[in-house]
């Protein structure tokens, strides 16, 4: 998945931007999302934009956090 994917995908669960989305209903395998997200986590230009928390549902490994939801700021299109 690219980052532009995300954002899609993120405003397809979400509907809007600033809404938390299961990491989840992504839809990739858990090992994938784990990667995926923690590679834009660590990208100082793209982690501006997510937020991750921990509420109810699957935890996955955000770079040595659990974390089970993100939020997307809408300033993200900037650099799509």
């Amino acid at each position: 998945m690219q980052l532009r994917d995300a954002v899609a995908k993120y405003l397809e669960l979400a509907g809007a931007f600033g809404k938390p989305v299961p990491l989840a209903s992504f839809g990739m395998p858990r090992e994938e999302t784990q990667r995926f997200f923690s590679m834009l986590d660590e990208d100082y230009h793209i982690s501006r934009f997510f937020h991750f928390r921990r509420d109810a549902g699957d935890t996955f490994d955000i770079n040595g956090f659990p974390h089970t939801h993100v939020t997307i700021d809408a300033e993200v299109q900037s650099i799509l």
